[in-house]
């Protein structure tokens, strides 16, 4: 009966899901005292002449047409995100609207490379203009070294997506075939993402305007017989009309590379959210069958199969952290510096109004009195905390995610201790599987602390530098 068997099921195709519904059930019939946990049909081929692999034979009634199953893929989660990068010239990969990742392709000699060189060149032109800057002005000040690095860190997020890019069809690929062979069971992936990405990009929007309003309420008040745009504009970048004369084309495109420097400089923060959700979810996925068998009686192949699917999500975690781990460097280096940054124009200034430029007008032209400035350094600094917390906790969660079976492993009875559950405990304690930023630390809960003793610290030399002190508000 099991050769008539083995040779039915032999000759299923993986795409046969009615076939193989109804043989699950002549086999109940037969044996019903054998059970099989199936969650792919791979598995099911693979293991169809493993008679000591555990069955508990999952069918699906109705059965619903693989072109109607929620999609819930890691392409399909990860469209739109990737597609408003491409705005602002990130990622410049062909297809990412679609569902099929097969269909990715990277040209270099593509609108979308182009774009990209063209951001890479105006990045690049602002912060080297304001460098040159840093030699002709008499007294740089501590507010010149951070727009210098805003900039600097722009440049380099866009240099470090492109070379993603070049990998990511790649990458894509690889991901896939691991969700042909074990779906993805989180559907709300994409609702994730977007939530993600929604919510960061529109306070990101929020903290952006602040900084325009303050900026404009400054051309307001000083020159109000001028041009608004002409003296926002000036005013804005000054250091670059030190070198290219002033007109309105020149002041759009430095707005707009400024616009795209605060995208990358956010959405390097959505990325790395995406990816580590994704990763987290795979590892859940895998925990997820491992608690559930911790106090049943089964056999050393099942902890094997388990131990596999683990090394698996494990590699794949390894080969993402290789890609993004200049991105997860970027954002942690670049949060820590603007939250040190804000924070010390928020001690400096305080929360008041600032005094008007021209006291010999009568009426105050600005949009909060005189309070722009210290509106955008408050709630720019409350953002970036909430933004770094996000940033951290989320991509902890993988590291918490893959040793989190060893509490089931240790729970494993004598009589079902193998050497299968030794080699398993003895993975998750040998190596540490996490994000890391380009190997220099890895992303762990006790990060925080850590990150957050280096800004006390560092706040602490800025204050002394910039001479900040309780007796002295403003910079001596």
């Amino acid at each position: 009966m099991r050769n008539a068997w083995s040779t039915a099921i032999g000759n299923i195709s993986v795409g046969s899901v009615n076939t193989v519904n109804s043989l699950f059930k002549s086999w109940r019939k037969i044996a019903p005292t054998y059970t099989m946990d199936l969650y792919s049909l791979e598995k099911f081929k693979k293991y169809k002449k493993d008679w000591s692999y555990p069955v508990n034979i999952r069918y699906q009634e109705p059965v619903i047409q693989e072109k109607e199953k929620p999609c819930s893929t890691f392409q399909s989660a990860m469209k739109a995100t990737l597609t408003i990068g491409q705005f602002f010239g990130l990622n410049p990969v062909q297809g990412i609207r679609g569902n099929d990742p097969a269909k990715l392709r990277f040209r270099l000699l593509s609108w979308r490379c182009a774009f990209t060189a063209i951001s890479l060149m105006g990045q690049f032109t602002m912060a080297f203009v304001l460098f040159l800057s840093l030699f002709k002005e008499a007294a740089s000040t501590v507010d010149t070294a951070t727009t210098l690095l805003f900039y600097g860190f722009g440049f380099t997020t866009t240099i470090l997506f492109f070379r993603i890019a070049i990998k990511w069809p790649q990458l894509s690929m690889i991901i896939a075939k691991g969700e042909a062979a074990d779906p993805n069971t989180d559907a709300k992936l994409s609702r994730k993402f977007n939530i993600a990405c929604a919510v960061i990009l529109s306070l990101a929007f929020v903290e952006h305007g602040f900084s325009e309003l303050h900026g404009m309420s400054i051309a307001l008040d000083c020159h109000p017989e001028k041009p608004l745009y002409e003296t926002f504009m000036r005013g804005s970048f000054a250091w670059l009309f030190l070198y290219i004369p002033y007109n309105d084309f020149v002041g759009f495109l430095a707005h707009f590379f400024n616009i795209q420097s605060t995208f990358n400089w956010n959405f390097t923060d959505v990325f790395v959210i995406c990816m580590s959700t994704y990763l987290t979810a795979r590892l859940e996925q895998v925990n997820q069958r491992i608690i559930a068998a911790k106090d049943k009686n089964l056999p050393s192949s099942f902890w094997r199969t388990m131990r596999e699917d683990y090394n698996r999500t494990v590699h794949l975690v390894r080969q993402v952290d290789k890609m993004i781990g200049g991105v997860v460097f970027i954002s942690f280096a670049s949060n820590l510096f603007f939250v040190c940054s804000q924070l010390l124009h928020t001690l400096a200034g305080g929360i008041k109004a600032s005094p008007k430029c021209r006291p010999d007008l009568p009426d105050d032209r600005r949009f909060f009195g005189g309070y722009e400035h210290s509106i955008y350094f408050v709630y720019s600094f409350l953002f970036l905390v909430v933004r770094s917390l996000a940033v951290s906790l989320t991509a902890s969660k993988v590291h918490a995610a893959s040793i989190e079976p060893a509490h089931a492993l240790y729970d494993v009875s004598s009589a079902n201790y193998c050497v299968e559950v030794e080699r398993f405990l003895d993975q998750i304690h040998g190596d540490t599987v996490a994000l890391s930023g380009l190997q220099f630390f890895h992303v762990k809960r006790g990060l925080i602390l850590t990150i957050a003793g280096t800004i006390v610290t560092y706040e602490l030399v800025l204050m002394q530098f910039t001479g900040v002190t309780p007796s002295s508000p403003d910079p001596g």
